[in-house]
């Protein structure tokens, strides 16, 4: 029999192996030996099998890491099933506040000054409290006021503690279960353990604040609190206060007489699409109670201490993605997730493509009321881990976004249009994606390739018309169609063609930079820039011209 190496706080382990007991399915248990482990302290043997509030009543109580795991948990619709995704959702952050005395003793080593040095005034009774920290109001001596967090004492070894058992129990899973050998939860323990202790890190909240703020600038009705570097550490984070109240409490709001309500889900939504597929970073914990209305009636996030990143490849992915749903195309939609995702041994591409299409395709029948762009991103994962295919990190984490901006939208505008909103904005977020991730370096890159081309084509046309001129080149297709044919091989001439002239020009540019000059721009003649502008524009066209007829031959079908 194996036994797992007991850690040195062995009540914590043994609550949180009863815990498991209590709830997990004996898939989960069996093998590992954690049943046998704690046998003998157990003192309930009672197992709650299918009670999403009593589960989490009982995670609640293990504290604030398993407060925390349970929200990541709360995206996972591929894991758990509806009731607990929807009782997670509700679980409170709302602990007892801890004293004033440990608050100013936290201020003092952290500021290296007295309180009153720092702020005017400091209110010592707490707005909030949650299971990481508190959140004081506080004037500066500037007479700013302020919202001061302050970390929870000694909260990072409680977690780092709890972290080391849950990891152990997770590796002792995914060794003996089939189940765990499936799901590998280790790695999502190693993966909850970076999000967590990001965290507790607020300088990086800081940072997440000034970044969130320059992304927002191109939405005046959208806005996140200004942050003080020069009274934040890594365990108190001083920001703007912002006065306002969570969107499901304002009264105009619920009584649908909001007279921006329109406007703000459109500039949310829209600003949420460029945070994911733009600039690749975004607010991943939106929900109704991050989201404040303020006196002026804007819209302000808070709380971005979790916050996901995303790589330029996979926004395009997502991007694509996300079309595919809204133009209701079932074999994109499984083609894409499928490119994303990890393929297992046993997978079954066949059901998992008719069931992603039939996904889809209530999507596309569904009424403007029913209609939720989250909630099918997040059934797509469920159907993803049904059938053997492990849907991208990507993938949850914006399912989980789009879910609370869908709620969100909704409750500000009920005729609210997710998919007609991303087609409308499609084009706007292509175009930034393209220019954002376009730099010299890949210019360079691309003139490199070009010459390639160059120095390669005349030998290319060469075999090609020697081919031609003794009958030996061949077309192979599966299914002749004359005149598709010829479009076909006339449209991939003219691409070919205006390959070949760009190159060029691109080639050309990189030939007149080394051309004496004494009219520059950035360092490099003016005309070389001029010619490099034109590859560019020209290319960009190129993209759009491609990308836009693909998608109207997928929308055709086969003829």
């Amino acid at each position: 029999m194996f036994f797992l190496p007991r850690p040195r706080k062995i009540r914590r382990y043994k609550d949180i192996v009863s815990f498991l007991i209590k709830h997990a399915s004996r898939d989960f248990i069996q093998g590992t030996g954690l049943e046998k482990d704690v046998a003998a302290s157990v003192t309930s043997r009672q197992t709650i099998k299918g009670d999403p509030v009593q589960f989490v009543r009982d995670l609640e109580a293990l504290g604030p890491t398993f407060v925390k795991l349970g929200q990541i948990f709360s995206t996972r619709a591929d894991l758990l099933p509806q009731p607990y995704i929807e009782a997670l959702s509700r679980l409170q952050d709302e602990v007892e506040p801890f004293s004033w005395d440990e608050v100013e003793s936290i201020l003092v080593n952290e500021l290296r000054r007295p309180v009153s040095e720092a702020f005017i005034q400091f209110n010592s009774q707490p707005l909030a409290a949650g299971s990481l920290g508190q959140v004081h109001r506080a004037r500066l001596h500037c007479g700013t006021e302020v919202a001061v967090k302050v970390q929870r004492p000694h909260i990072r070894s409680v977690i780092l503690e709890d972290l080391d058992i849950i990891s152990e129990i997770a590796g002792s899973v995914d060794r003996h279960t089939d189940i765990g050998r499936k799901y590998l939860f280790e790695e999502m323990v190693d993966e909850f353990r970076k999000t967590l202790l990001r965290e507790l890190d607020y300088t990086l909240e800081l940072q997440n604040l000034s970044t969130m703020a320059s992304i927002l600038r191109r939405y005046p009705d959208v806005m996140t609190p200004a942050a003080f570097r020069e009274f934040s550490t890594s365990h108190v984070l001083t920001m703007e206060f912002v006065s306002g109240v969570p969107i499901q409490d304002h009264s105009l709001v619920s009584s649908g007489k909001f007279p921006q309500a329109h406007q703000l889900a459109q500039q949310l939504f829209r600003s949420y699409l460029d945070q994911v597929l733009v600039d690749g970073f975004f607010h991943a914990d939106p929900h109704p109670g991050n989201i404040l209305i303020t006196e002026e009636g804007k819209l302000c996030l808070i709380d971005l201490g979790m916050v996901s990143r995303i790589t330029p490849r996979s926004q395009e992915n997502l991007l694509k993605l996300l079309l595919a749903i809204s133009d209701g195309d079932g074999h994109e939609v499984a083609k894409i997730s499928m490119k994303i995702a990890t393929r297992l041994p046993d997978f079954d591409e066949h059901n998992f493509v008719r069931q992603v299409s039939d996904l889809v395709l209530i999507y596309k029948d569904a009424t403007i009321e029913q209609m939720q762009t989250g909630h099918v991103v997040m059934e797509l994962a469920r159907i993803a881990n049904n059938n053997s295919i492990r849907p991208a990190s990507e993938l949850t984490n914006l399912g989980k976004a789009l879910l609370h901006l869908d709620e969100i939208s909704r409750t500000l505008d009920p005729s609210f249009n997710p998919a007609q909103s991303l087609k409308k904005h499609s084009e706007s977020v292509l175009r930034r994606h393209f220019f954002k991730n376009f730099s010299s370096g890949r210019a360079f890159s691309a003139m490199l390739e070009g010459r390639e081309l160059m120095e390669k084509f005349p030998r290319r046309i060469n075999e090609f018309s020697e081919a031609l001129s003794r009958n030996e080149l061949e077309f192979r297709v599966r299914v002749f169609d004359e005149m598709r044919a010829l479009s076909s091989l006339q449209g991939m001439s003219n691409r070919i063609t205006m390959g070949i002239v760009l190159a060029a020009l691109i080639l050309g540019a990189a030939i007149l930079t080394t051309v004496p000059s004494e009219h520059t721009v950035f360092g490099y003649p003016i005309i070389a820039m001029v010619v490099f502008l034109i590859a560019a524009a020209w290319g960009f066209a190129l993209v759009i011209s491609i990308f836009l007829q693909d998608r109207k031959t997928r929308k055709k079908g086969p003829s």
